[in-house]
């Protein structure tokens, strides 16, 4: 069973992140991203996280993507564009080099931290069960999880931003 829920929020968050790249439309892009996050919400189920589940679809899946859809709609970023039309012939290969050092350093700092990852510290202080044991499912288990999610909402919010401005430059040209 475990083994088919954690497919099928796998098949989810990967069909997802293609809709997300995949969709020239900004808004069916948006519902992608829905999708990402609701199958990365099924994942935190499946480990036993149930406090990140809810603060994902609440907080991401809800408000966050909610904010995203309103700025796409206020602005009239939701017509589809000629994306042949390249303004920097340099930002492709360069954005290409970045993702793979970033995904090295990614790789690298969860190798090297992977001996200190379930290794705490207790801290002896009486009333902040609750607190240490939320420090401990989401600074030590859960880490790589809640890294992920932080990384794929600053890549939301920078592709927001680049197709804001993409339509004002087109709206001053015409």
């Amino acid at each position: 069973m475990e083994l088919l829920v954690f497919v099928l929020a796998t098949a989810m968050v990967i069909a997802g992140a293609i809709g997300v790249i995949a969709y020239r439309n900004p808004v069916h892009a948006a519902l992608g991203l829905v999708l990402t996050l609701f199958g990365v919400a099924v994942h935190f189920v499946a480990m036993e996280a149930h406090f990140l589940a809810a603060v994902q679809v609440i907080v991401y899946a809800g408000a966050i993507v909610v904010l995203f859809l309103f700025v796409i709609m206020l602005l009239g970023v939701d017509r589809a564009e000629d994306l042949d039309v390249e303004p920097f012939k340099v930002q492709r290969p360069l954005a290409v080099i970045i993702g793979v050092a970033v995904s090295g350093l990614v790789i690298a700092a969860v190798v090297r931290g992977r001996s200190t990852l379930g290794s705490l510290q207790e801290v002896t202080a009486e009333g902040d069960d609750n607190i240490r044991s939320l420090a401990r499912n989401l600074y030590s288990d859960h880490v790589l999880a809640f890294e992920l999610t932080s990384v794929l909402l600053i890549v939301a919010v920078v592709g927001t931003v680049v197709l804001t401005r993409r339509s004002r430059r087109s709206e001053v040209a015409e």
